[in-house]
């Protein structure tokens, strides 16, 4: 069933009536080819003129689409020969948490487009939050527990034995905040599942396909290459969680969204992020098999390249050849540690966030004159006045 956000109404109203045209032209054997084709300009105009202007909050709306393709139709998609691996050895599975092995290259869409090599396995790691509502229940709409972080530590931990590349597709509101997940350790299943990411000797690719959300997104995002859909979204926490904290209410989420900076463009200027993936006219909610090919073309772009030095650097040390140097691992480090620098340093030169920061508290409106010492509070000064009568006292008691 087709869903259409508030903004998106006028273009839904258009399409409708494009729909109804080539019905009746079918129908009715009529020729509407000239009608038809006008519309369609009208079409592809009002959406490059609701896209060219979406809002913060509009691009939040966007990433959550619900007929945004998600973590599993990329999979299928690029990946037919996926094999799912499940649990954490500990506790148990969690569904919001896609993990598995699969074939290196994706799987080309176009027809025209054939590439039979096969390099080796990958290990995929997404988050998953399912279409129906049953799905998102079982899913937990994405936010995954701690056993779900254990699981992808577990096959990190393999991908470094095995050393073959990683590859993860985040798409999370953020982790799970419930009772059970904390007492189960969901911070420091985080932390554990960040520091791995970042010991691998592996080259590693991380895709923001819908939303980003605080730590749980971090948790399986820090990679060599980190790369962003057009409409998806990126921040520290949700516009909601943000809201809650700051206001004390989630319903000023709008105001929230314009204050994080999350949309791609805003993200890529803090250098968080190292590409934006284009998305299909309208987002990629409107063409899944443009999105699949978009997102091939760019891991083929980015990846591929680290990848081939991977293997090379695998085939000379298994052979006793001369070694090929690399060093993914350090490479994770030096880039997200030039993220903190970079943070650092707008704190003290960027003017929004002097403006958002907490101001001093002023003590005095009036200031003390030059060569004077400042006059002392009213709540000082009475009570001078009440324990210089109480000395008064005492001596004219001790007189007596």
């Amino acid at each position: 069933m087709e869903s259409y956000l508030e903004f998106e109404k006028p273009i839904a109203t258009l399409e409708k009536k494009l729909q109804d045209l080539r019905d009746l032209s079918r129908s009715e054997g009529m020729d509407f080819a000239t009608e038809i084709a006008s519309l369609e300009t009208k079409v592809a105009a009002l959406i490059d003129e609701t896209y060219g202007k979406l809002t913060p909050w509009q691009r939040v709306l966007v990433s959550r689409h619900p007929n945004r393709p998600y973590c599993l139709d990329y999979i299928e998609a690029l990946f037919p020969d996926f094999m799912e691996l499940h649990g954490d050895r500990a506790f148990r599975d969690d569904p919001a948490l896609i993990c598995g092995i699969a074939h290196w290259p994706p799987q080309a869409q176009k027809k025209d487009v054939c590439d039979l090599r096969h390099e080796g396995s990958i290990l995929i790691l997404g988050h998953q939050k399912g279409r129906t509502t049953k799905q998102k229940m079982q899913r937990n709409f994405g936010m995954a527990r701690p056993e779900g972080y254990r699981k992808a530590i577990r096959l990190l931990e393999l991908a470094a034995r095995m050393r073959i590349p990683v590859l993860t597709l985040v798409d999370t509101p953020g982790a799970y905040p419930s009772l059970d997940a904390e007492e189960r350790g969901q911070s420091q299943a985080i932390a554990e599942s960040i520091r791995m990411m970042f010991d691998l000797e592996v080259p590693i690719a991380s895709v923001v396909i819908g939303e980003g959300g605080s730590g749980g997104a971090l948790a399986i995002g820090c990679a060599n290459q980190v790369m962003m859909m057009e409409y998806s979204t990126y921040s520290v926490i949700s516009p909601e969680g943000c809201a809650s904290i700051l206001w004390s209410d989630a319903t000023l989420a709008e105001r929230a969204s314009e204050k994080l900076r999350l949309s791609a463009e805003d993200v890529m200027k803090t250098g968080v992020i190292d590409s934006i993936i284009p998305e299909p006219k309208g987002g990629a909610h409107r063409s899944w098999e443009q999105a699949f090919e978009n997102v091939r073309e760019a891991l083929m772009e980015r990846f591929d390249p680290m990848i081939a030095l991977h293997r090379r650097s695998c085939a000379a040390r298994l052979s006793g050849g001369k070694a090929v140097p690399t060093h993914f691992s350090d490479e994770r480090v030096a880039k997200f540690r030039a993220m903190g620098a970079m943070a650092l340093g707008r704190t003290k030169t960027d003017p929004v966030a002097e403006e958002e920061a907490p101001r001093p508290r002023v003590k005095s409106k009036v200031p003390a004159e030059k060569g004077k010492p400042r006059a002392p509070a009213p709540a000082v000064r009475a009570k001078a006045k009440s324990a210089k009568a109480a000395a008064k006292r005492e001596a004219s008691r001790r007189g007596r």
